[in-house]
């Protein structure tokens, strides 16, 4: 991902309680691809992208409507 992708991520993951540090690779290099990690320092980091998107994706169980509105048609029974 990129530096914008970067920052809806990290704003997706803090909006959902789901820990870790959105971060470039190469910390000299902005420009180039970012990742999730497990903490912000360089030297002791672990990429996380992997388990931070697996639980992205628990919290929207696939046939589970979202919240919120959602548009549809009520079509009531023909002998109503």
């Amino acid at each position: 991902m990129n530096a914008e992708q970067a920052r809806r991520v990290d704003a997706v993951l803090r909006q959902l309680g789901i820990p870790g540090v959105v971060a470039p690779e190469d910390p000299e290099n902005t420009a180039g691809p970012w990742r999730v990690y497990d903490t912000a320092d360089p030297a002791a980091r672990r990429d996380v992208t992997a388990d931070a998107l697996v639980s992205v994706a628990a919290k929207f169980p696939e046939g589970q409507p979202g919240a919120g509105p959602m548009r549809g048609f009520v079509i009531p029974p023909e002998d109503g």
